[in-house]
Formats: C-alpha cells, structure tokens, sequence
C-alpha cells in the first residue's frame, strides 16, 4: 500500500508558526509519527509540503501512478482552491483530510471545507496525532476496497 501525504502553506513553519494554536510540534515530527504509523499498517509513506498551489496540484495529478491513497492537508487553500477540487476529482484517488486545528471554531472563513464532500473524511483538531489517526483510516478504506 502506498500513501502520499501532502501539505501546504506554510505547514513548513511548524513548532515555531503560532505555537499557541498550531501547537509545538515541527513538521518533521509529524512526518515520523506518520511513518511509524505507516510501518504498522504496512504503507510505504511519501510526504511532501509545498507553499504553492499549482504544485499541490501537479502532485495530486501524479497520484493514480504514484500512490493508493492521500492525506492531505491544503492548509489555507483547504477554504479557497477549487484548483485542488478539480484535481482531486480528476484523479478519483481515495483520500483524508486533516486538519491540526478545530476549523469549526475558528473565524468563519476557516469553517468552510471546499473538498471535504470528496474525501473518505476528514479529521480536524487533534494537532498532529490526526495525521496518525489518518494513516489507520485511509489503511482501512484501501484495505476495504
């Protein structure tokens, strides 16, 4: 089983951006917990993180050659990108999406998901053991399939 996790802007500033709402863990160890995470579902992990739109979506179109299934966390573009809508319907590749913080309690342009209808689900405010949570989930679903 393969899964690609892909995140976006500025999810590179991890432990250091906001530490009071995104918490203090860096994206580097997120990305280990999603590994170690991986080993014990038996999915080879491929992670990225990019600040660029355009690239998240030339990612999400490799997909179906690359990978079984996706994480994804679109950050900010998660309430704007119709971009990624249309690439991740282009692709029809089964994916969850996270979210480290409780989107539904932060400001109103936050709350609304424009890909969430899409995916197999979505986890939002458990900081980074959500990624965790949606290695076992989208191992389930592929599994299932």
């Amino acid at each position: 089983m393969r899964i690609t996790v892909l995140n976006g802007p500025n999810l590179n500033l991890l432990g250091t951006r906001e530490p009071e709402i995104y918490g203090t863990a860096t994206l580097a160890e997120v990305e280990a917990l999603v590994r170690e995470e991986g080993v014990r579902v038996g999915a080879a992990i491929r992670f990225s993180q990019t600040n660029h739109e355009g690239t998240l979506v030339d990612e999400i179109q490799r997909l179906p050659a690359t990978a079984d299934g996706l994480i994804l966390n679109a950050a900010a573009y998660s309430h704007t990108s119709f971009a990624i809508r249309d690439a991740l319907l282009a692709v029809k590749v089964p994916f969850v999406e996270v979210h480290l913080t409780d989107v539904s309690r932060r400001e109103e342009a936050r709350r609304r998901l424009v890909f969430a209808d899409l995916a197999v689900e979505v986890i939002t405010g458990k900081g980074p053991e959500g990624y965790r949570e949606a290695v076992r989930t989208l191992a389930r679903h592929l599994g299932a399939r």
